[in-house]
């Protein structure tokens, strides 16, 4: 049976993260405090050997996983994956989140924030009700984000040896819905910080989640 380890580490602190704006597949530069993020990341795990590092197509995803690079001792090579970006936003790209949450999901919940609907549904729901309301319906629904999702998983298995120690700069809601997707009981309501480091473990029976947002001060388990 082949198994590898995949760790996922969110993108340094950006302009629209500061600014609380809506970052799906549009994209805005690393903040000072981004790249220190990045750095920081990168000097965590400095002392594993990666045989793959993979980044979304965002100039914030392989801005980072640049710099974690740079950290590494091994340098390993660096190849882009769009299928792990963040999720779509549709019409709301670039909108004020808090704005933009309370307008998707009060309708259909009575909840006034992303963080106190999770509380009582699940992370899925949100991406339907991102759909729905979106009045282009552009937005990515549940299914249409774990297809993309999917086959990036399949694809890196798929080129990946057994033993193999990958690295994945990816998103923050896009490593809030893989945790909880592998680990349904985990609470969700608050996302990964900016250059947190999650990792699974994927096999031929599937995908366990090992840990979730993990920060600077605590130690890689």
């Amino acid at each position: 049976m082949k198994t590898i380890e995949i760790y996922f580490v969110r993108h340094g602190q950006t302009i629209f993260n500061k600014y609380n704006r809506m970052q799906g597949w549009s994209d805005s530069p690393l903040t000072d405090k981004g790249l220190a993020d990045a750095h920081n990341a990168g000097q965590r795990l400095a002392d594993l050997s990666f045989n793959q590092v993979y980044a979304s197509d965002t100039t914030r995803a392989i801005n980072t996983a640049r710099a974690i690079i740079s950290e590494n001792k091994q340098e390993p090579e660096l190849e882009v994956k769009p299928e792990f970006r963040e999720e779509f936003y549709g019409y709301y790209e670039g909108a004020d989140s808090a704005q933009t949450w309370f307008e998707v999901l009060m309708p259909i919940s009575g909840e006034k924030t992303f963080h106190n609907f999770l509380e009582e549904h699940k992370i899925e729901d949100s991406k339907d009700a991102m759909k729905a309301a979106d009045p282009f319906h552009d937005a990515e629904n549940n299914v249409e984000f774990w297809e993309r999702l999917n086959r990036g998983f399949s694809d890196v298995f798929e080129k990946a040896n057994d033993g193999d120690r990958i690295l994945v700069v990816s998103h923050g809601t896009t490593i809030r819905s893989i945790a909880k997707q592998f680990q349904p009981d985990l609470d969700v309501t608050w996302g990964p910080a900016n250059g947190s480091i999650s990792k699974v473990t994927m096999n031929d029976d599937g995908i366990q989640l090992d840990f979730y947002n993990n920060h600077a001060d605590t130690p890689l388990n």
